[in-house]
């Protein structure tokens, strides 16, 4: 866990940097965005049979470049519903429509990218290429406690590594692959012998953002 602070920590200062060292440059801007969020989740055991789900989101977006060199961040505020169905799962056939429900995670997503922008030549100003990387933090919103075996976990951090382009200065379409760095769910006793399984979310998300 020590690490993974350490990582976020770094990213998060060299962000600040950059933002304080070219503030008076930069080209801000802010907008919506929304889009399809499809959820897998990474147990720390097999026993478990699911499928991916497709969930959404949606919020606000806020992207700070540095002209010229291309390089900037975003920042983002998304409400995001994520799921996954345990077919065949002992135990998942038992639950009621409520708890089953309840699986489906909604978070409050604050994704902080560092992004890079592809000028290139002649057509710059109509489509410019991007790549992102950076740290989420999603905080639970609905329900932790689904029953009395299965537990949501209040905050969920994860690492993003995207890809997108630019059109017309305005529009952006991006997808990101997140890998989750902390437990997400737990099912409490699954293992025989008592001892609880939990599993970290990986997740691709794809959306489209209109900036002002």
């Amino acid at each position: 866990m020590k690490s993974i602070k350490s990582v976020i920590s770094i990213a998060l200062v060299a962000i600040a940097v950059l933002f304080t060292s070219a503030t008076a440059d930069a080209q801000i801007k802010f907008g919506l965005k929304a889009g399809a969020a499809i959820n897998d989740l990474k147990f720390d055991s097999d026993i478990f049979s699911k499928e991916n789900r497709a969930g959404f989101t949606g919020g606000l977006m806020l992207e700070f470049t540095v002209p010229v060199i291309g390089v900037g961040f975003d920042v983002s505020a998304m409400y995001v519903h994520r799921t996954v169905n345990f077919e065949n799962t002992e135990g998942y056939n038992e639950l009621t429509e409520e708890e089953r429900d309840a699986l489906g995670r909604d978070y409050i997503d604050i994704p902080v990218n560092l992004k890079y922008k592809l000028s290139l030549p002649g057509i710059g100003s109509v489509v410019k290429p991007f790549v992102t990387t950076g740290p989420s933090f999603a905080f639970l919103v609905s329900k932790k406690e689904v029953n009395d075996f299965i537990k949501n976990k209040s905050c969920d951090i994860a690492w993003n590594f995207g890809f997108g382009v630019e059109l017309f200065s305005h529009v952006q379409v991006a997808a990101s692959y997140g890998l989750g760095m902390t437990n997400t769910l737990e099912f409490i006793g699954a293992r025989d012998n008592g001892a609880s399984i939990e599993g970290k979310n990986r997740y691709w998300t794809v959306t489209a953002a209109y900036l002002f």
